[in-house]
This record gives structure tokens, C-alpha cells and sequence, in this order.
């Protein structure tokens, strides 16, 4: 019985077995056409899934530069897989169900059916399988840092040279830190995404670190971008919420372990390298820094081993821009268009930012006098010109916004009034501000100047001024253009000012005048200022360099506020009207260089007078008595070389040309700082060097002895430490100019201070710059100069008599310790002419450092110049000029030298 029970149990677990296989078996063909619609339609969820996925890997990828992970991307290509091999078997549905009979439970083949449903059904919960596996929270994450990364930018016209010359230093073991500083435009970005592309193409093992950091940075700003292409962790929200010094930490932890190259883009101040992380000091792996900014003052505050200065283009590298951005089609439609092409690319002087602008806004342009307009808009108005005021002069105002006060903006507007190209001198420009009211009050030289050369020097390292040399600025075209652009209210700022220079004006336009506040006028052709202009808020007037024969006396009547007058180079006025005197706001005149022979009465009246200029008034006779004592606020008088054709004194008139009754009147100027006066008389210059306030003010003077003086000790102008200029005309009776060596000891003896060690040279003429003499008949030498240690230009004219510049017997007399001087070490100039008998310029041959220019006419006995070889090599700009007779005739030390000096030679003759 129980083996019986066995086999029956055996039996129906098989039965059971064999009926469920069949079953199933069959449900393959049974269900074949519900689990075709639920495949499909699960191929289309799959499909939707993983499209969904897809788009959110493009976001992370193009938006958040991230990297899609590896699961993720599996996932997609099996997805992908299954909708192939699902769409196989479904296209295969139709032609099966068409066997299916019996109402779908049988099939007229009836393995092929059986085949064909199984893959179905398996297919199926494969697709629902892996439809299930798709929910991903992340689908992508940040990628492995690139080493450099390229930048986007545009190919460089004219840089090649300062590209070369910052690659090279950039590889100099010494440079760790550099700065590339500029006026804005000038093209410091294109620069430095040069840099960065080109490390794409070195060999070398640096991490590139591209930061743009602008103007309104911080700290956390720079930190963070410096952190997303160091580290992937850097741009989490973890990242995110730390503070800064966490920031820092890790920057510093991930920099310290590379070798690094850090470009930073327009800064504007100096950035705290330790605040932000940067290990630059700390690691000697040769990682390194290079920055962009506007300012040179920065440079310097970032501590730099090298700074750059990135400049203008050159006209033909301007030009090739120019002719880049205008395309060669409009620049060949006119046979005209060529020329006026170039005087519009002049316009932009060079910068690349308005060439560009300027090039592509010209480039639909066919017609000459579609280019002869745009020459008159860019030098009448720039700002109306296409794109000058809504992409080049914005982005210029950036510096000017950044100076550090309203008194430097103002400083910065002033020199707009000057024409273009204008070599503005310091001197004069801050005299100006002085008097505007731009600088503090100062009761001495020194703090002055100190003030204005700040603000000088503040313009300079911004780049919104150029400098010329260490006397004179000047402005760039366009940034003058900007700040017209700003002082004529076109950003509604604060200032009107009205700017016509240089456009051959015949009228002063003084319909205009009521509103502004500033007018400059100069360099045109006006000859007349006549009626009555209502001018409330004007403060400046510049008139220079116009061709004025007449001022009308009811001129000045109705301009309560005018502070400066500047008149100079009008050679062709000669008087001045009585009403000048209601000018009683003027505290600047400047008459230099005009006809005026005779200064009115009246002008004591301008009490509020701080400077007044009568430099070059050749043939101003005479000036009233008490003219000059009036100006009791007086600070700067300069009259140099004024008066000197004068005649004799006239009743209760002061003789411009240098009376002891002038000297007089320049004693009562109590605040006088700065002074200029010309000297006729021997009694006048006793006077003048009497007065301790006049030595000290003194800082050119010109003597002028016609028949009275047979030697001058210049012993006694000594005492004249600010003495610049030393000018003698017509001395025809000076045989001698020498120093008393004795009254020098006993100068020293009385003012108890001990000599220093070295040579005294520094004692005796240390502010002496510019020597000149003139048509002195009996003067045989020049020996004391060789104690003017910084003299730099010397002239010397129609002296017959002269036979020796420097005569070393000459310092017999002189103490030990001077004969160890070296003369003209910073001489730059040296013009010798109609000097007969001039054999030697000094008898030893001298480095001349800083020697520029010589030029020698008429000194036929003059056979040898004292100079070296080496001066060649280290002034490769020598000019010399002189007669081919007098060339030919100079003997040299060697042939050595003779080759050296022939290049620098430019004969009058040739």
C-alpha cells in the first residue's frame, strides 16, 4: 500500500507539472496580442524615461559643465538597446497574429506562434526590468579638471610683439608676479587670452586658472571662481556655504600641490593673495601670476616683478586693424574713399577698441562724403558718432569713475580744454588747478606742487594722461573725446563746458556763452572779442594761440565769476581795455607772449590776482607804479625775458626791463612762491639778491647788462636754491663769470652746518637746468658750470671771444674736493653757434650719460668733441648737426670711435 501511494503521489506532481507547462505554454499564444499592446506600451514609457534622462544630462552638461555619470550613461545605451530590439519584435506582431485561429487560442503555425510569444513575454519584463532601474536623483556630476581650458577671442592685429616680449619674461625663472597695465581698450583681454590659449599648444605642466575678476569684486567672487577649475567638489552647495577663510584653506590646500598659472583679468585695486588662497610666495614649484589692469598704481601694490605697459597700435598697425574691420569692398568702391579711410583710422590714435567700433560702423559706407561727414562728427562731436557713446566711452568712463575723488574727476575734465595732441606742461597745469580752487591753500612751493604732481601722477598710473616727458602731459585722442563727452553733460554730469580748438574759428561764438561754465577756444583764427556776452557761470576762458588784435572794453563787463584768463601767444594784441578791471573774481592772467606794451592802470584792481604771466612781453615798456604791489595774494609772477627792448625809467612807472624800482615792488609780495624777472641793472640785482623771500622764489632769471658789468660773481646766486633758468643777453662788457671761494667758506662758516664728505657739487647750483648766453663779446670760458651738476640744456650763441666751455685752471682756486666733479652728466641738450675762437668744450673726454642732441655751427676751431665711444651704445638716438666743413675737420681718438659717431651726424649742408 505505501509503495502504491508513493507512485501516485509521483504521478501527480508530473501530471501537475506537465498540465502547468502546457498551460504556459500555451498562454504564449493565448495572450500573444495583449503582451504585444503591453510591450509597446511599455517601450514607449522606457523611451519617455530615457528621454527624460537625456535632457537632463544636456542641461548638466551645457549649462553646469558638469560630466554624466557612468551608471547613468549605461543605462541610456541599454534603454536604446531595448527600444531596437523591442520595435524588432513588435514589427513582427501583425504578421504573427495573423496565424492565431480559435479565437486566438490556437495558431495555424503553431512553434512559430509559441516562439514568438515567449520572446514577448520575456522582452517585456525585461523593458519593465529596466524602465524600473531608470529613476536616477543625479545624472551627472563634475568632471576631472581640464588643465587649460580655452577662452574665446579673436585674432590679434599689431600685438605679436608685446605678445612675445610678456611669453618671454612670463618664462623668466625671476618673474613670478606680472602686470600688463593700459588705458582701457587697448586690448590687455586679448592679450591675455592669447596667453591662456597659447599654453594649450606648450609643453609645459601648468594648470591654467582663468579668472575674470572686474570691478565691483570680492573677495568670495574671485574665490569661487578660482575654486570651480581647481576642484569638481568646488562647486557643490557644501562649497557654497562655506565662509571664506574655509574657501581659502582649501584653495591653498589644492594650489599647494600644483604647479599653477593664475590669469586674472581688470582689477582695479590690489587684491589680498592670502585672503583668497593663492600660495604664490609660499611654493618654489615656479607657479605664477598675471593680471590686467587700467591702473600702474596697482602694479605696484601687487608687489610685480615685472609690469608692462600695453600701448596703442602704430599707425600701420592701426591702419591694417582699420582696413580689417572696414573690409577691403568699401575701401575700393571710390577711388577717394582710400585716403579719407586713413584720416578716419588717425581719428582713433591708435586704439584698438575705437578702431574696431568705428571700422565696423564705416564698413556699409560707399560714398566719399559719407566718410568726409564722419571725419567732421569724430573731430567736432565723437560722442554722436555710431557706437562712440554707447560702447567705446562707457567703457572708457570706468577709469574716470574710479579716481578717487571729485577733485581728481575735476583735475582729470580740465585737460579736455586743451586742443588735441596738446603737450600740456605740469607746471602751468597746476598753477591752473591752484586757482580754480582744485588744490588746497598752501603757504610754500613745495606742498603745492607736491599736491598737483599727486593728482599728475594719480592720471598717469589710471592711463587717462601720457607722459610726454618729466615737464609735460598730454591726453589720447579718444580719452579726451570721453571726457568732453562727460564735462559737456552728455552722462548728465555736473560740469558744461564748451570746447572748440584747433577749427579756424573766426568769431568767438559768445551766443553760446551764457550757459557754460568753461570754454576753451584755442588754436583758432578769432581776431576780435567784442560786445557785452551775459556769462553768469563762466570761471575759464582760453583764448591762446588765436590771432587777437583787439579786446572791446565792454567785454569783460557782465563775467562776475572768470578765474582764469589765459591770453598767451596772441602776439599780435597790444593793449589791454581799461574794464579789465571788473574781472574782480580773476585769480589767473596769463598775457605771455603777446604785443602788450603797456599794462593799464586799472589792472591793480584784480586783488583776488594769484598768478600773472608776463613771460616774452618783449616790448612792454613800462608799468605803473603800484601795479604790481597791489596783488597782495600774488603767488607765482612770472616775467622772464619781459621788458628787455624797455626805455628809459618815466615818472611813477616801473621799467619792466629789471629797475631796483621793480625790484622794490616785488618786495612787498608777501606770498610770492614762484618768480620770473629779468634785470637790467647791477643795483637791481644787488636789491634782488638782498631779499631772502625773492632768493627763495626766484626760479628763473634773466640779466640783461648792456654796458655796466665787467665781471659777475655767481657766489651770490648761490642762495637761489629753486634757480632753473640763467639766461644772459647781450653783457657786452662781461669778460668773467666766477665763484668766490672764500665768501663760500665763510657762507658756510656762518650757517654752522658741516660740509658733507663728497663733492660739494650738490651746494652750489643743484635746481640749475637751462643755461643760455647770448651776444657777450668778452666772455672767454664757462668753467662754472661744471657746478651745475644737473644742468641739461646748455646754449651758447655769438659769444667771438669764448675759447673754452670748462678750463680746468680754472679750478685752482677752487677747494680739494671739487676736482672730482664730473660735468654734464645730465646734460641732454648742447647747441654751440657763431663762437669763432671755441677750441675745446672740456679737455677730457666724458660719458654724457643722457646726451641727446648737439648741434655746433660757426666754431670752425672747435676740432674735437669730448665724448666717448660708449655714448653711442648708450644713447642710440644721438642726433648731431653741423656743417660738412666742420665735420670733416674733427679729429677722433681712434677710427673705433670716428665710426661710432658718423651715424649720429645730420649736416646742414647735406
Amino acid at each position: 500500500m505505501g509503495n502504491c501511494f508513493s507512485i501516485s503521489l509521483q504521478f501527480d506532481a508530473i501530471f501537475s507539472n506537465c498540465y502547468q507547462s502546457t498551460v504556459a505554454q500555451a498562454s504564449y499564444v493565448h495572450n500573444l496580442k495583449e503582451n504585444l499592446k503591453a510591450l509597446e506600451k511599455a517601450s514607449e514609457e522606457l523611451t519617455d524615461v530615457k528621454n527624460g534622462l537625456v535632457r537632463r544630462v544636456k542641461i548638466a552638461e551645457e549649462e553646469d559643465q558638469l560630466m554624466c555619470l557612468e551608471t547613468v550613461q549605461r543605462w541610456i545605451s541599454r534603454a536604446e538597446a531595448m527600444e531596437i530590439e523591442a520595435q524588432e519584435l513588435l514589427q513582427r506582431g501583425s504578421q504573427e497574429s495573423i496565424r492565431l485561429c480559435l479565437w486566438g487560442c490556437c495558431s495555424k503555425n503553431y512553434k512559430s506562434s509559441y516562439i514568438y510569444g515567449k520572446k514577448v513575454l520575456r522582452k517585456l519584463d525585461e523593458v519593465t526590468d529596466l524602465k524600473g532601474e531608470g529613476v536616477f536623483e543625479v545624472v551627472a556630476e563634475r568632471g576631472p579638471i581640464a588643465p587649460v581650458v580655452e577662452v574665446p577671442d579673436e585674432p590679434t592685429v599689431g600685438m605679436e610683439p608685446i605678445f612675445d616680449l610678456v611669453w618671454t619674461k612670463l618664462n623668466e625663472e625671476d618673474v613670478r608676479i606680472m602686470g600688463l597695465y593700459g588705458m582701457g581698450g587697448v586690448g590687455k583681454t586679448t592679450l591675455l587670452k592669447k596667453i591662456n590659449n597659447n599654453f594649450l599648444n606648450s609643453q609645459n605642466d601648468f594648470h591654467v586658472i582663468w579668472v575674470v575678476v572686474s570691478k565691483d569684486h570680492t573677495i568670495e567672487n574671485i574665490q569661487n571662481s578660482i575654486g570651480e577649475k581647481i576642484s569638481p567638489s568646488c562647486g557643490e552647495d557644501v562649497w557654497k556655504n562655506k565662509t571664506s577663510q574655509q574657501k581659502s584653506e582649501v584653495i591653498f590646500n589644492v594650489l599647494n600641490k600644483k604647479k599653477f598659472i593664475l590669469l586674472l583679468d581688470d582689477i582695479w585695486e590690489r587684491i589680498d593673495l592670502v585672503k583668497v588662497g593663492i600660495p604664490l610666495r609660499n611654493t618654489q614649484n615656479g607657479s605664477k601670476l598675471v593680471f590686467t589692469t587700467r591702473s600702474k598704481d596697482v602694479c605696484s601694490r601687487m608687489e610685480v616683478d615685472k609690469q608692462v605697459e600695453v600701448k596703442c597700435l602704430s599707425w600701420e598697425e592701426s591702419w591694417k586693424l582699420f582696413q580689417e574691420k572696414v573690409g577691403k569692398e568699401a575701401l575700393s568702391v571710390h577711388p577717394d574713399i582710400l585716403d579719407l579711410a586713413k584720416q578716419v583710422a588717425k581719428e582713433c590714435d591708435g586704439l584698438p577698441l575705437a578702431l574696431t567700433t568705428i571700422g565696423r560702423a564705416m564698413a556699409c559706407k560707399r560714398t566719399p562724403q559719407e566718410w568726409r561727414y564722419a571725419i567732421q562728427i569724430l573731430k567736432n562731436s565723437a560722442s554722436s558718432f555710431s557706437g562712440m557713446g554707447d560702447e567705446v566711452f562707457p567703457l572708457l568712463k570706468f577709469s574716470y569713475d574710479n579716481l578717487s575723488s571729485e577733485k581728481f574727476k575735476s583735475c582729470f575734465l580740465y585737460c579736455a580744454l586743451f586742443p588735441e595732441d596738446w603737450e600740456i606742461s605740469k607746471d602751468e597745469l597746476i598753477y591752473k588747478w591752484m586757482c580754480e580752487g582744485f588744490l588746497d591753500e598752501c603757504s610754500d612751493f613745495e606742498s603745492l606742487q607736491g599736491q598737483g604732481y599727486t593728482i599728475i601722477g594719480s592720471l598717469l598710473y589710471a592711463c587717462l594722461l601720457e607722459e610726454v616727458d618729466e615737464t609735460r602731459v598730454q591726453m589720447h585722442d579718444v580719452i579726451r573725446d570721453m571726457a568732453l563727452w562727460i564735462a559737456c553733460g552728455c552722462e548728465k554730469a555736473d560740469h558744461t563746458f564748451l570746447v572748440k580748438t584747433n577749427v579756424e574759428l573766426k568769431e568767438p561764438m559768445i551766443e553760446r556763452w551764457n550757459e557754460v561754465e568753461r570754454i576753451s577756444l584755442m588754436k583758432n583764427c578769432i581776431e576780435s572779442l567784442s560786445g557785452s556776452p551775459t556769462c553768469p557761470n563762466l570761471s575759464t576762458l582760453f583764448l591762446q594761440k588765436n590771432q587777437l588784435l583787439q579786446v572791446s572794453g565792454s567785454f569783460f563787463e557782465f563775467i562776475p565769476k572768470l578765474t582764469v584768463l589765459d591770453l598767451s601767444d596772441n602776439g599780435s594784441l597790444t593793449c589791454l581795455p581799461t574794464e579789465i578791471s571788473k574781472l574782480v573774481s580773476l585769480q589767473y592772467l596769463n598775457l605771455a607772449s603777446t604785443g602788450i606794451k603797456e599794462l593799464p592802470r586799472e589792472l591793480k584792481d584784480l586783488k583776488m590776482l594769484k598768478y600773472l604771466n608776463l613771460d616774452y612781453l618783449y616790448n612792454l615798456n613800462v608799468i605803473p607804479e603800484g601795479v604790481i604791489s597791489s596783488f597782495s595774494r600774488l603767488q607765482v609772477l612770472h616775467m622772464f625775458w619781459c621788458g628787455i627792448w624797455s626805455e628809459e625809467m618815466v615818472e611813477d612807472r616801473v621799467e619792466c626791463g629789471g629797475s631796483e624800482l621793480l625790484v622794490q615792488e616785488l618786495e612787498s609780495l608777501k606770498h610770492i612762491m614762484k618768480l620770473a624777472v629779468s634785470i637790467k641793472y647791477v643795483t637791481a640785482l644787488d636789491r634782488l639778491l638782498a631779499s631772502q623771500m625773492l632768493l627763495n622764489s626766484t626760479q628763473r632769471l634773466f640779466l640783461h647788462f648792456e654796458s655796466t658789468l665787467q665781471f659777475l660773481n655767481l657766489s651770490t646766486l648761490l642762495r637761489m636754491e629753486r634757480l632753473e633758468k640763467l639766461y644772459l643777453l647781450k653783457c657786452s662788457r662781461l669778460e668773467e663769470l666766477k665763484i668766490d671761494w672764500e665768501w663760500k667758506r665763510r657762507e658756510e662758516c656762518s650757517s654752522h652746518v658741516p660740509s658733507p664728505p663728497q663733492c660739494p657739487t650738490n651746494d652750489l647750483f643743484p635746481s640749475l637746468r637751462d643755461v643760455y648766453v647770448s651776444f657777450c663779446p668778452n666772455l672767454k670760458e664757462l668753467t662754472v658750470l661744471a657746478f651745475a651738476p644737473n644742468l641739461q640744456v646748455l646754449t651758447v650763441i655769438n659769444c667771438p671771444a669764448l675759447e673754452e666751455i670748462i678750463r680746468l685752471e680754472k679750478l685752482g682756486d677752487a677747494p680739494e674736493e671739487v676736482k672730482c666733479l664730473q660735468p654734464f652728466l645730465k646734460l641732454d641738450t648742447l647747441a654751440l653757434d657763431d663762437l669763432p675762437k671755441l677750441k675745446n668744450i672740456y679737455p677730457k673726454p666724458l660719458p654724457f650719460p643722457c646726451l641727446k642732441f648737439i648741434n655746433v655751427s660757426g666754431c670752425e676751431e672747435l676740432k674735437k668733441l669730448p665724448v666717448s665711444s660708449t655714448v653711442t651704445k648708450m644713447r642710440p638716438d644721438l642726433k648731431i648737426e653741423g656743417r660738412e666743413s666742420w665735420r670733416n675737420k674733427l679729429e677722433w681718438e681712434d677710427e673705433t670711435t670716428r665710426d661710432a659717431f658718423l651715424p649720429c651726424f645730420d649736416a646742414i649742408n647735406r
